[in-house]
């Protein structure tokens, strides 16, 4: 089949899939006004797969097939892989102005890098690693995964906290595993193909026979039986005045699911972990997907910078602020983030390793910096965009109002210095839908979480930092000023 058509992605959405929102059922998540602009935004990605100029960035021949497919599926055999998927992704996510963070690209790198160490899964399970990537790639699926559990009392470890609410195995049979529970957080889900179901690398099990029937790994078809995703509220504006007051949430608001598995049954062949704590713990280090999945994470953060050092300009520029020496500073540092973290970017791929199991995985070091340090520059963009805009931001009409009875008094009233009112309100409902909205506060949280509970990724990061040659450079400083002072 290979890389497919947006067209053909919002048809297999038609699927007869069980996802609810606002207390109700959705007969086509590509037609409910709460839930179609991220259905075509998704359409969208996938056509660039099919734009002449750019089929050679978006695709590559499958090794196995021969047919174009998706560029974030390749298994980096050559250093230069590492580049080419990047770029890749950097399209997508420019193309998204890096507010779609759960694009299928991000699955797609974290599948490949299973397949490529499907060893590490073990005997068993190996093979059903490495069957279902290439089902995926070969299909051009699109696949989201469930991050959690339900948080019933964070005080308490995962299996106490959750034990009669977490995802779990209640059975097996000839068939597969039967799961019961729930799990949350599956961004993109609504306009999903594919479900993965295991744990972020940042939640470790307990060990102990009561942490088995939670150990797990698996995918199965969003329209599997008995597999139900409710939806979080929309940040979507289906009544705004015009599609022009909302530009981002319109569009790019991807949605955040629960998804409930009523004894749902999973194939043998899907199952990738079952009832084995070290790998279920271990399996994102093990194979150097943790690495992988921080590359292309980055890369959306440095097309998310871009476009918000790009809008912070335009507002400035626009109302004639930016001769101001505190405003040049202010996006000075936005320039700052930028640059950043296109230099962590490269010198990952500079500094890549070629894993045990054949492909290149991205120096983690300075991907893991932009991992920490980017929800502050995200927050900080949005401040500096709000301090700039200042009180243009909180009153500016609705972009109806040009074609309503007051369009005379709108044009006089609402120009800047460098543009007519039409051009200043567009900039300023995106400014605003950027940094001040609903939409703008579930990207800062998002940020701030997606990649895990912050303070458990820097405990393990200080953990696994090789401090030794520090400590003996310091020790030895300590001797020699001894030396030299005595």
């Amino acid at each position: 089949m290979g890389a497919r058509t947006g067209a053909e992605v919002l048809e297999g959405l038609r699927d007869g899939r069980e996802v609810y929102i606002d207390g109700e059922r959705i007969a086509d998540v590509t037609r409910d006004k709460r839930l179609a602009g991220g259905a075509h935004t998704l359409a969208d990605l996938y056509d660039l797969q099919h734009r002449p100029d750019l089929v050679d960035t978006m695709t590559y021949r499958s090794p196995s097939s021969g047919e174009r497919v998706g560029m974030s599926f390749i298994e980096p055999r050559a250093q230069e892989d590492l580049k080419r998927r990047r770029v890749m992704v950097k399209h997508w996510h420019d193309r998204t102005l890096g507010m779609f963070g759960r694009a299928p690209d991000f699955l797609n790198v974290v599948f490949s890098t299973f397949a490529s160490g499907a060893e590490a899964f073990g005997r068993d399970y190996g093979k059903n690693v490495r069957a279902y990537y290439e089902m995926v790639r070969e299909r051009d699926l699109v696949a989201t995964h469930s991050l959690t559990n339900p948080q019933a009392d964070r005080s308490r470890s995962v299996v106490a906290q959750a034990r009669d609410l977490a995802t779990k195995a209640v059975k097996e049979t000839d068939r597969g595993i039967i799961v019961r529970g729930a799990r949350m957080l599956a961004t993109l889900g609504a306009y999903s193909d594919e479900l993965l179901v295991l744990s972020s690398p940042s939640y470790a099990l307990p060990e102990g026979e009561e942490s088995k029937p939670f150990a797990l790994g698996f995918a199965v078809p969003i329209a599997t039986e008995g597999v139900r995703v409710i939806c979080r509220p929309s940040v979507t504006h289906p009544e705004a005045g015009s599609p022009l007051d909302h530009p981002l949430s319109s569009r790019l608001d991807e949605t955040d699911c629960m998804v409930i598995f009523d004894d749902v049954l999973v194939p043998w062949e899907r199952v990738f972990v079952y009832r084995d704590i070290e790998i279920h713990n271990t399996i994102y280090h093990r194979t150097g997907a943790r690495a992988a999945i921080t590359h292309q994470t980055t890369t959306k953060d440095w097309a998310k910078a871009e476009f918000m050092l790009g809008l912070a300009v335009a507002v400035a520029r626009t109302i004639k602020v930016d001769e101001f020496l505190h405003i040049q500073g202010m996006l000075t540092e936005l320039i700052n983030d930028v640059e950043i973290i296109r230099a962590c970017v490269v010198a990952s791929e500079q500094e890549a390793t070629l894993s045990p199991y054949g492909i290149w995985i991205p120096s983690g070091g300075p991907l893991t910096a932009i991992r920490f340090v980017f929800p502050q520059m995200f927050r900080r963009a949005c401040e500096i965009i709000q301090t700039i805009g200042a009180g243009g931001l909180v009153m500016v009409p609705s972009f109806a109002e040009l074609a309503g009875p007051n369009a005379a008094a709108i044009e006089a009233y609402c120009q800047s210095a460098s543009s007519d009112a039409r051009q200043r309100i567009k900039l300023f409902r995106l400014a605003f839908d950027a940094s001040m909205s609903s939409f703008s506060g579930r990207q800062q949280l998002y940020e701030r979480y997606f990649a895990g509970d912050p303070v458990r990724v820097a405990t393990a990061v200080y953990r696994g930092y090789d401090h030794d040659p520090l400590l003996a450079r310091i020790s030895s400083l300590l001797d020699r000023l001894e030396a030299e002072a005595g």
